[in-house]
């Protein structure tokens, strides 16, 4: 053995991975005492202060009402918390599938070769993606809602199904039947489509006969929900102004309408990026390939080049719809009562903040996880499995 292939380790104070593990430590140390002294400060001060801080408060009467909702006054915190989560999730679903669909149209819009097109993507696109979002916010509530939208006295009823006004919008809505019922004809018909579509696939696979899934399968959807429907002894009701109020139908809060446009506008500019580059990541020869079996543009966009490039998508997709989901608490600046309004107007009250504003960070950061989940679910789904 020669001296050159003798290892010899080094000082503790000279070795890399030691220093390593030091300095770790050291910082962990030093944000733990600091994080110790915080928490002891807070003790100490809301003990001479005698402000509790448990969640005994969430058993307290609320004392404030939701707009267009049946809560009492009478009903306990904790209602009002789980109502604010629904809101945030209403409008959060809701601005999920719209942001998707409309920044996915215009990333697609972004490689048109029609130059309008082209243009009105991109200028859509530069504008909206440098205005920050709180901005956004404030104009489509105080110049489109307020300013745009008529009193309810003058509301616009564009085909008599509808009512457009200031005081919130009517759309109509079904009646009859319970909530529960419907959710249960959505479910069996979207089984069904989801089952029609594996074997329509299989059959492609095995036959090359084309599936033609989306149609059979919409058209087994359509099949129950009219079946149910009627069955069921489902109905129609159309809203109309009585008054200063809507009767009838399903009404829109105005601030609910004016955050989801806001979210689903700004959203959308980021998602049309994250679009256009996953399909012009796609090899160009897949496109060119499509296009020597003579598929024409739409197919070869809709069967070989978004399959690929939504595999590419979907982690950047995932934190827009984080983004998405966190910004809602914009809401609580126009009277839209979701988590951040309702714990707001809730230590407004009488209720500690620190637990109170706890316990929403909380649940801001379990929706966030939930949603991570889904994504990291949907991405090992759709990954490109290599042989």
């Amino acid at each position: 053995m020669t001296a050159a292939s003798v290892t010899t380790r080094p000082p503790p104070w000279r070795d890399v991975r030691v220093l390593s593990w030091v300095f770790q430590l050291a910082i962990f140390a030093v944000v733990a005492a600091v994080g110790l002294w915080l928490f002891g400060n807070y003790s100490d001060n809301v003990a001479r202060s005698g402000i509790p801080t448990n969640f005994d408060f969430l058993d307290n009467p609320a004392s404030f009402e939701i707009p267009g909702n049946d809560f009492s006054q009478r009903q306990p915190v904790l209602d009002v918390i789980v109502e604010g989560v629904l809101n945030t999730l209403r409008v959060s679903a809701v601005g999920i599938v719209l942001a998707t669909v409309l920044g996915t149209l215009v990333g697609i819009g972004r490689l048109s070769s029609n130059w309008v097109v082209n243009r009105l993507a991109t200028v859509y696109v530069e504008v909206v993606r440098n205005v920050p979002l709180l901005i956004l916010l404030t104009f489509t509530f105080l110049g489109v809602v307020l300013q745009v939208l008529p009193t309810i006295q003058e509301a616009w009823n564009p085909g008599g199904i509808a009512v457009l006004s200031n005081r919130g919008i009517g759309v109509p809505w079904y009646q009859g039947g319970s909530g529960s019922q419907l959710f249960g004809l959505v479910a069996v018909g979207a089984i069904g489509w989801w089952l029609i579509a594996r074997w329509r696939r299989r059959v492609f696979e095995r036959t090359g006969t084309p599936s033609r899934a989306g149609v059979i399968g919409g058209g087994f959807l359509v099949v129950v929900l009219v079946v149910g429907w009627i069955v069921l002894g489902f109905g129609v009701t159309v809203p109309e102004v009585d008054g200063r109020r809507l009767s009838g139908g399903m009404r829109i809060d105005p601030s609910y309408f004016a955050l989801l446009v806001a979210l689903v506008v700004y959203t959308a500019s980021h998602i049309a990026e994250i679009v256009r580059g996953s399909i012009q990541a796609v090899p160009r020869g897949q496109d060119e390939a499509a296009q020597a079996l003579a598929l024409n543009g739409f197919q070869r966009l809709w069967k070989v080049v978004l399959p690929q490039a939504m595999r590419i998508a979907i982690p950047p997709l995932g934190n827009q719809y984080l983004n998405l989901i966190k910004n809602s608490s914009l809401g609580a600046g126009f009277a839209y009562f979701e988590l951040t309004n309702v714990t707001r107007v809730t230590v407004g009250n009488g209720s500690p903040a620190v637990p109170a504003f706890a316990l929403a960070l909380g649940i801001y950061v379990l929706l966030s996880l939930l949603a991570s989940v889904v994504v990291n679910i949907a991405n090992r789904r759709f990954k490109l499995v290599e042989r």
